[in-house]
């Protein structure tokens, strides 16, 4: 083997490392986190739960918060593509965009990883518009090419959802608002993206298909070679 390509093959077994490091502490913050909360969960836990030097987890991220921020990108497009897999049967994407904004509302209000994140409004909001808005805009887009909804600049439409969900979500964990609201909050989204109030309410209030089971994209851990 050249010197070339021996340099490249360490390189990309220290890349592989480093991923897998990135991995390990994600997913054991975000077990971590669960069970106790952002405040009580100690990045020396965190740690050794990943089976990582505790000084190495400041290679990766600077701080907790920094830390608690990655948990949320990666449960926030598992959420999305959670709601993908269990809308694949239905046609209207309408529907599905209310399917979406249902499981939005209720993760954002009842999941701790996110609800004690809510405080820093616009980190979360920025998170859920490029984590979850692949998906919904495509959504907004294929409902107003059908003529489902009129949202106008389905990009400009989730952005403005993300920052009304936050702060719905902000407000039910002061206590300002009940849980209960959560339908009629989806709605209101919906209408925001054109639909009539009146199958706004209906269309929040159908069944809806079970998600599949949270899943971490680093459970797949690649091997070092």
């Amino acid at each position: 083997m050249t010197e070339t390509a021996a340099n490249k093959a360490k390189e990309g077994r220290v890349a592989r490392r480093q991923r897998r490091n990135r991995q390990a502490l994600i997913r054991a913050a975000s077990a971590v986190m669960s069970d106790k909360g952002i405040d009580a969960a100690t990045m020396l836990e965190i740690a050794d739960r990943a089976d990582v030097g505790a000084g190495t987890v400041y290679n990766y991220f600077k701080s907790k918060d920094d830390l608690a921020v990655a948990v949320l990108e990666e449960i926030m497009q598992g959420l999305a593509l959670r709601v993908e897999s269990a809308t694949a049967g239905l046609d209207d994407p309408a529907q599905i965009y209310a399917i979406a904004l249902m499981t939005v509302l209720e993760t954002a209000t009842e999941d701790q990883r996110w609800r004690q994140l809510l405080n820093r409004a616009g980190i979360v909001s920025d998170v859920m518009y490029r984590r979850i808005g692949p998906f919904t805009i495509d959504l907004l887009a294929k409902a107003e090419a059908s003529g489902r909804l009129t949202p106008g600049d389905p990009a400009l439409a989730w952005k403005l959802s993300t920052h009304a969900i936050v702060g719905f979500a902000l407000a039910i964990s002061r206590h300002e608002v009940a849980p209960v609201t959560i339908p009629t909050a989806a709605a209101r989204l919906l209408c925001l993206a054109g639909l009539d109030a009146r199958e706004a309410e209906e269309m929040v209030a159908r069944p809806r298909p079970m998600l599949p089971p949270e899943q971490h994209l680093h459970d797949l851990s690649p091997q070092e070679g």
